[in-house]
């Protein structure tokens, strides 16, 4: 009975997720004038919609300023938030404990309630429709939690590895680099995924601080696609999303290894 039941869920989440997926591949295939999203595998499909969408939008150019946005948030991120984790993880320090609590408190506030924050903070660093101001939010935005979830991770590595690494004359960085980073390679890669993924997903921030056609991202320029309800275009839009998925399936597909490899690695290492 609890396999039933197991079975029933697992069918249930299928159906919700794969559903929406189905829509969206028999619209981007359909002739470009349709203006509703249905599930129709009858008409004849036709590469029509991908083709218009280069060729009347700026797609490429949503395309290109979401992969430099969020290559640029996954290695800084990445970078900080391994380095803090490891930090708050290992070492003793004044204001420790302190930090960790403001860093919960900070990231229960949303998004919505420090939008205006952002908006003048962003006017007076002459950072509204920019690049590098969005980036920066989206950096500080996963750093607390995320710090939390590296110096979890780190916790669960035995420190008997750093004590033998100081006897045989390990310094610091040593140990950090030769045996700990090898095995918090999981959650390293789980990371860099989070913080890849982060500007494809966000509409909000980018909706609210970039203004000219030629720097949208991607979730924001797909948008206006289907922003006229006397216009819509409801194919391309279909096209773009199921082109928007491929950046974030290639990087799991580079990472996969990790999730496992990083388990085993390191331990024998320096």
């Amino acid at each position: 009975m609890a396999h039933l039941f197991t079975y029933l869920f697992l069918i249930v989440l299928s159906i919700i997720i794969i559903y929406p997926l189905l829509i969206t591949a028999s619209s981007a295939f359909k002739d470009s004038s349709v203006v509703a999203f249905t599930l129709d595998f009858t008409d004849q499909w036709s590469l029509d919609s991908f083709s218009r969408l280069f060729s009347e939008t700026n797609y490429l150019l949503w395309y290109k300023n979401t992969i430099i946005i969020a290559v640029a948030v996954m290695v800084i991120q990445v970078t900080i938030v391994t380095l803090a984790g490891y930090t708050y993880s290992r070492y003793r320090f004044k204001g420790r404990k302190n930090s960790l609590i403001f860093f919960l408190i900070i990231q229960m506030v949303p998004t919505m309630a420090a939008l205006t924050a952002f908006y003048v903070l962003a006017m007076l660093l002459n950072g509204l429709d920019t690049y590098w101001f969005l980036t920066i939010l989206y950096i500080g935005g996963g750093i607390p939690m995320n710090t939390w979830l590296m110096k979890g991770y780190f916790d669960t590595i035995p420190r008997d590895l750093d004590e033998s690494a100081r006897i045989d004359g390990a310094g610091h960085f040593r140990i950090f680099w030769q045996i700990i980073l090898p095995l918090a390679r999981p959650m390293i890669a789980v990371q860099a995924l989070w913080a890849f993924m982060a500007p494809f997903g966000d509409f909000l921030l980018a909706k609210f601080l970039l203004r000219s056609d030629e720097r949208l991202t991607l979730a924001v320029g797909l948008q206006t696609l289907v922003s006229d309800p006397q216009q819509q275009k409801v194919a391309l839009f279909a096209a773009g999303a199921i082109l928007t998925a491929l950046p974030i399936v290639l990087l799991f597909f580079l990472l996969q290894k990790n999730f496992v490899s990083g388990l085993t690695a390191g331990g024998t290492k320096g």
